[in-house]
């Protein structure tokens, strides 16, 4: 059996998904000669297409990460081109809503933590007011977040696919890396699917969501200490029968490991609920209906009126973390030859909430690593 023909390209992009698909287009727009490599035969099959679609304002990370700065970067890129490209998105604005007086005092430091973030136009206000705006919402007080929106990801990712393809871009699908080695001459990648093929390339980017880091680890010549671990922290979401009560989005006061049980839209206005959160070892997308029977009490706490038997199981979406559970949440991890030393190559980690928000500042963070 002969050995597949090596065919030489200038950057390979692995993944296919929100991240991978703006990383691929600020390249190609910057004249690099873009190949995408998905090893499925859909753009944005897994996380891009498992999440809550929310244009997040910017409002928790830890000011100075790139979490707290791209996603701040990432949003006003972000409504700036749904508005240039039509693609559907509407600034819902959110509603961070205390539900006892224990949790009044957080709303002030979510407020003050936003500011160190440069969000600044959170607008607080007391129960009255929030229930002025929001009549069926069990309230003390709340912070409205006028800049947090929604957008239809899939019309997102083709417009980026149509940007990569309109600067000379491809990509292959099916075609997963089996296995690659850093050479002097670049990244060689042997893929396999149908079309069996050995590639070198001058730039590589590991934009694979949660096959990131098993890439990585299959790349000969990458420093161990370049690879972090991978963990897998699962979210379910359970949709309402008939219509919410609510033209905003509804967030609690955050917990530990995620933003809490909240309500979101979608752009035909059905609302669904979730994430929860399920540390689980491997990924896993079946949504056990009985997960819903701890969703009542915890929307029941802002909106009282939730009538029984109201939630289906709609589907799940797992968080690519690279800390396990009970750690203090960890940054994006996007690094390029600067961090691990190996010319050409940008691996991007733990990209998960708000990686669609910061997906165009991503991009640009990425080409810039790159020269």
């Amino acid at each position: 059996m002969h050995s597949p023909e090596e065919h030489a390209v200038d950057c390979v992009v692995a993944g296919a998904g929100v991240v991978g698909l703006a990383i691929a287009r600020a390249l190609a727009q910057k004249g690099r000669d873009v190949l995408v490599l998905e090893a499925t035969g859909l753009v944005g099959s897994d996380t891009s297409a498992r999440n809550s679609e929310v244009i997040h304002a910017g409002l928790y990370y830890a000011p100075g990460t790139l979490k707290a700065r791209l996603c701040v970067e990432g949003r006003e890129a972000l409504y700036a081109y749904c508005e240039a490209r039509g693609i559907p998105h509407r600034r819902t604005g959110k509603l961070i809503v205390a539900t006892s007086p224990a949790e009044t005092d957080k709303l002030a430091a979510i407020n003050a933590h936003a500011h160190a973030c440069g969000v600044t136009d959170l607008q607080p206000l007391s129960g009255a007011e929030a229930r002025a705006l929001e009549p069926a919402l069990n309230a003390e007080a709340a912070l409205l977040s006028p800049s947090t929106g929604i957008i239809d990801s899939h019309a997102l990712m083709l417009a980026l696919r149509g940007d990569l393809e309109d600067c000379g871009g491809m990509i292959a699908f099916n075609a997963p890396i089996l296995s690659g080695e850093a050479t002097a001459r670049g990244i060689v990648l042997d893929i396999g699917g149908p079309e069996p093929m050995r590639l070198s390339c001058a730039s590589f980017i590991n934009a694979a969501g949660h096959g990131a880091v098993p890439l990585a680890r299959s790349i000969a010549g990458l420093p161990e200490r370049a690879i972090p671990p991978a963990y897998f922290c699962k979210g379910s979401y359970f949709t309402l029968s008939g219509r919410a009560p609510f033209s905003r989005l509804i967030y609690p006061v955050p917990e530990q490991a995620g933003l809490g049980v909240h309500l979101t839209l979608d752009l035909g206005g059905q609302a669904r609920f979730g994430p929860d959160t399920e540390w689980i070892d491997a990924p896993d997308y079946a949504v056990d209906p009985r997960r819903g029977d701890v969703f009542y009490a915890a929307i029941r706490r802002y909106w009282p009126a939730l009538p029984d038997g109201a939630l289906n199981p709609a589907y799940a979406g797992i968080r690519p973390k690279i800390v396990p559970a009970g750690a203090p949440a960890a940054d994006f991890r996007i690094d390029g030859p600067a961090e691990h030393g190996v010319a050409g190559l940008v691996q991007l980690f733990g990209i998960e909430s708000p990686g669609l928000t910061a997906s165009l500042a991503i991009g640009d963070l990425v080409a810039e690593k790159l020269g």
